[in-house]
């Protein structure tokens, strides 16, 4: 599913924007044509994460086009590395959720991000498994359409106030205990209203929806987080490291509605 492209007034769809998008559609023609395939190649990459051939060509597709549209432009991928260091460069993920694309579980998505000298200005989220999409850019909001309704929806972080009353999604265990602690993730649990392991992209994007209120995790990479900070931060939320440091490169991270931000920092941030 590719949901319709926002009807914005002109002056707030950029052109990066509209060229994230397409990078999407391009990106789900791939995945979708190999997701459950029975002769899909995976391989092993030497930190013991999947890697499948659709993978691998989505970020080659994306690249090719990216080397079109914009030749001056950098890109960071998370198969094939970083380019020449310039002014503006693409983080790109081009199957966030691995794991899940190579089982059968439709939770994975395609992630696009631009960064700029003033730090990243767009993105897009893009899970045609879900029939969803989300999509951002730098003090132009939050959006979202999926199958169900293909107009965009503004996003809007909950204004839940407490963590008696909030929702925490995480994406599991692993990781924790090199990092603050499988307890701290298990005292915010209990200190929660409701936990649920959606995990990944969908955490962040659960919260910039307002359908959830926290999301964690202790082990991730740039490509990882670049497009989810940016959508969480223009649907009113906030997004840190565990240090509280607002970035999506701190190899961990931590998104709220920014109301519950320093509680859940109280209870699961490195000192």
């Amino acid at each position: 599913m590719q949901p319709s492209r926002p009807h914005y007034d002109g002056a707030l769809m950029t052109d990066d924007l509209a060229l994230a998008l397409e990078l999407a559609d391009l990106a789900d023609a791939i995945t979708v044509s190999r997701f459950r395939a029975h002769d899909l190649s995976i391989e092993t990459k030497p930190d013991l994460s999947p890697v499948t051939e659709a993978d691998r060509a989505v970020e080659r597709a994306i690249r090719e086009r990216l080397a079109a549209a914009r030749p001056h432009d950098s890109v960071l991928g998370e198969e094939f590395g970083a380019g020449e260091a310039r002014s503006r460069r693409w983080i790109i993920d081009p199957i966030d959720g691995t794991k899940s694309y190579v089982r059968g579980i439709p939770v994975w998505a395609t992630l696009l991000a631009l960064e700029s000298d003033d730090g990243l200005t767009a993105a897009v989220v893009s899970a045609p498994a879900l029939g969803r999409r989300w999509w951002a850019a730098r003090g132009a909001g939050a959006f979202t359409a999926d199958q169900l309704d293909d107009r965009p929806r503004a996003l809007r972080v909950s204004a839940v106030r407490s963590l008696g009353d909030a929702q925490l999604c995480f994406s599991g265990f692993r990781g924790w205990d090199q990092s603050v602690g499988v307890g701290a993730l298990l005292a915010l649990g209990q200190a929660c209203w409701r936990t649920r392991g959606f995990g990944d992209f969908w955490s962040y994007m659960l919260v910039a929806e307002g359908a959830a209120d926290i999301a964690c995790e202790p082990e991730v990479s740039l490509w990882d987080l670049a497009a989810p900070r940016v959508i969480v931060e223009e649907a009113g939320g906030r997004f840190t490291d565990l240090a509280g440091v607002p970035t999506a490169g701190g190899g961990d991270a931590l998104a709220t509605n920014g109301l519950l931000h320093d509680m859940a920092l109280a209870i699961v941030g490195r000192r």
